[in-house]
């Protein structure tokens, strides 16, 4: 009888487990079509616990979906192979991109160790798709016809990217060597994501707490206010807590004379990922090149910088080395020039020092303030950040005629997230941009573009674009709104640019606008030209209190500035360019010693003391975070040239907002991804960029 009872409460149980996962798949809104306007993401009702089954579910889906592409007994055709695959996958990509943005921005420890959890998952259900023989089969034999077959130009580049996928992911290699393959793909993995969790605390964590308000001289008011507000958010009322987040750290740095403080709070930046506790970073990132390495040489490369450059337009790190180095010259010439310039006013003052980087900030705005009476906080003022993305907004709408208008009745992820619907200028629907600008300790530093809902047109149905910026501005306080430095001005151009590019970009497949790292950032860094142009400035640069416009004399004196301190600012990018091509230029998989192999990198590029690199190694996110920027750093100044070339050809026809190229480069943001890069960039300028253009508006020719 009792063991009958058992069986009865075990079979209840059992039921009860079906009928609540049934449940759960039922209030899981991955699994149900989203409703909201225009298919955003339904925020208001994603909940931490919705993400692991609606991965599962979305990688079974998938699979299944694979298999009956390999099961297919019809001959390959690009239509039931790619096409299909290209429509694979879509549950999986819907969760797996929210959950991407919100670990970002708006993290929390239960995302974080969902991280942990599907980073293998994740990497293991893409090695089975890509190590699977018979899918390999059906895609080679549609690209070894291609040739006879009659694809569009984007269909052709769509094949070539998957063909190089597949053989890039392992498709060659013997069985052996395919589970070695993933492994490694699992444990690189699974060592971004601990790399990336363990920055974001060293980032949030307090960098210096002042407890003497004399200490705070020279600082504007503003940023004292906001450390009072930190400090008192710490727990620690009374006093100021800066962070080593930038809108925190950066005035300190740049405006305070005490030079024991600035050098601790300094070091603390610098030595991110590097002070031999819980979070430090160096194993991990030592590990990951040696697996890197082990990675490419499965796959036939010396490198892990050349399996990563053959995509690229760079194509070998040879190419990139030449580039770097080639910049690297003038622009040390003019860095040392800057130093001169600062030591001269540190020997004026009496004081009995050589510059070191710790000082490099604040003397160099001592000479801005000399040479060109231009101070920061000059400018600051006029930067609201609501006037500043009405700039950025206005220059799309005179170069492109789109419209942006708020949405209020679009859920968000966070309370200082808005959201915009863009309109063409004819009003017809083109896509929803999310913003969130102010730092807190749920997002990462820095700043970034990415995307919800990717958009594509099969089938003839057009699926919209939902993307989102992320920013790390100065918050408001309570006296004040949030009052932009000029650096944060440019960033926040440069992230709308990438938008730009993703909202313009026009493909039948959702992959059709992929584009190398090397060319990607040209659509973002060509916008900073616009922020800082006289024209621009005029649109948007207004006094927060007056509502006047920034007078021409200031503008003249941002304008007479262009040139300020480019050396150093070009140097220290430089730098950390060479130290990622050092790093993925490794021949062997031994572990190196990482502040050994920093300084000798450093030092065999002869990096002057007086800079330190923009990234250490132990706070490289783009290139150990993930492995996007990995050998690809080099990238920002690859498409500087770029985007130089390009604002040069609207300058050349005395007018910013020259309709006939807005067209022409609106063409090439259209066409991004379904044709090589420079094919696209010819026929807008009609011939290969030139450096010229870089050398004359950094001021190093």
């Amino acid at each position: 009888m009792r063991s009958k009872f058992l069986l009865l409460i075990l079979f209840l149980g059992i039921c009860t487990f079906t009928i609540q996962s049934e449940d759960n798949k039922m209030n899981n809104p991955f699994l149900k079509e989203w409703k909201t306007p225009f298919g955003t993401p339904p925020f208001d009702q994603i909940k931490n616990e919705h993400f692991m089954p609606a991965y599962e579910e979305g990688m079974k889906q998938q699979a299944a979906e694979v298999e009956a592409i390999v099961n297919n007994k019809e001959k390959s055709t690009f239509e039931n192979t790619i096409a299909a695959f290209e429509q694979s996958g879509k549950l999986f990509t819907k969760v797996n991109n929210v959950f991407n943005g919100l670990n970002g921005a708006n993290t929390n420890a239960r995302l974080q160790e969902i991280a942990q959890k599907t980073a293998p998952m994740i990497s293991k259900h893409f090695d089975e798709i890509y190590l699977n023989e018979k899918f390999f089969t059906r895609v080679k034999s549609i690209y070894q016809e291609k040739d006879k077959l009659n694809l569009t130009t984007e269909q052709k580049v769509v094949l070539e990217n998957y063909y190089k996928d597949f053989v890039r992911g392992g498709a060659n290699l013997n069985k052996e060597e395919k589970e070695k393959f993933k492994k490694i793909n699992e444990e690189l993995s699974l060592l971004g994501v601990k790399f990336a969790e363990n920055i974001l605390k060293e980032t949030n964590a307090i960098g210096l707490v002042v407890d003497n308000k004399e200490d705070l001289v020279g600082l504007p008011e503003g940023v004292i206010q906001g450390a009072a507000e930190t400090a008192k958010g710490k727990g620690l009322e009374g006093k100021w807590a800066f962070t080593l987040q930038r809108p925190s750290w950066t005035p300190f740095i740049k405006y305070s004379p005490k030079r024991e403080l600035r050098e601790k709070l300094f070091k603390a930046y610098t030595n991110r990922g590097n002070n031999n506790n819980e979070l430090d970073t160096k194993k991990i990132l030592t590990k990951m090149a040696a697996l890197r390495v082990e990675k490419a040489n499965l796959l036939g490369y010396k490198t892990y910088a050349d399996f990563k450059l053959e995509i690229n337009m760079s194509k070998n790190p040879e190419t990139v080395y030449k580039f770097l180095n080639e910049l690297w010259t003038p622009s040390e010439q003019k860095a040392k020039e800057e130093v001169a310039d600062m030591q001269k006013i540190i020997d004026a003052e009496g004081g009995n020092f050589k510059l070191q980087p710790w000082d490099w900030w604040y003397y160099a705005e001592k000479v801005r303030t000399e040479k060109y009476a231009l101070d920061e906080e000059m400018l600051r003022p006029y930067f609201k950040l609501e006037n500043v993305i009405d700039g950025a907004f206005g220059v799309a709408t005179k170069l492109y005629g789109l419209k942006f208008v708020q949405r209020k009745d679009i859920p968000v992820y966070h309370h200082d997230v808005k959201v915009f619907e863009v309109l063409e200028a004819n009003g017809k629907h083109l896509g929803v941009l999310f913003t969130d600008y102010f730092p807190r300790d749920s997002k990462r530093s820095g700043a970034w573009m990415s995307e919800f809902t990717s958009q594509s047109n099969m089938g003839g149905k057009f699926i919209s674009p939902v993307l989102y910026n992320v920013g790390n501005f100065t918050k408001p306080t309570k006296d004040k709104p949030a009052l932009l430095s000029f650096d944060d001005v440019n960033t926040l151009f440069h992230e709308f640019g990438h938008a730009l590019h993703y909202l313009i970009a026009t493909s039948v497949y959702p992959s059709g606008k992929r584009v190398p790292v090397d060319f990607v950032e040209l659509p973002s860094q060509v916008m900073e030209n616009w922020a800082s142009d006289p024209v621009v400035l005029k649109m948007y640069a207004k006094h927060y209190k007056t509502g006047k416009v920034m007078p021409d004399e200031l503008i003249n004196k941002i304008v007479n500035a262009g040139h300020f301190n480019q050396g150093f600012e070009t140097v220290e990018y430089l730098a950390a360019s060479l130290l990622d091509m050092d790093w993925h230029s490794i021949v062997d998989t031994n572990e190196k010693d990482v502040l050994k192999f920093e300084k000798e990198s450093l030092a065999k590029h002869a990096l002057i003391p007086e800079i330190e690199s923009r990234y250490q190694s132990t706070n490289f996110q783009h290139i150990f975070a993930d492995d996007g920027y990995a050998a690809g750093y080099y990238g920002y100044v690859w498409a500087a040239v770029l985007d130089a070339d390009a604002f040069a050809a609207f300058k050349e026809k005395n007018d910013v907002f020259d309709p006939s190229t807005a067209k022409a480069f609106r063409n090439l943001l259209k066409n991004a991804g379904s044709d090589d890069p420079m094919v696209l960039y010819k026929q807008f300028r009609g011939r290969e960029p030139k450096i010229d253009a870089l050398l004359l508006k950094r001021g190093l020719n």
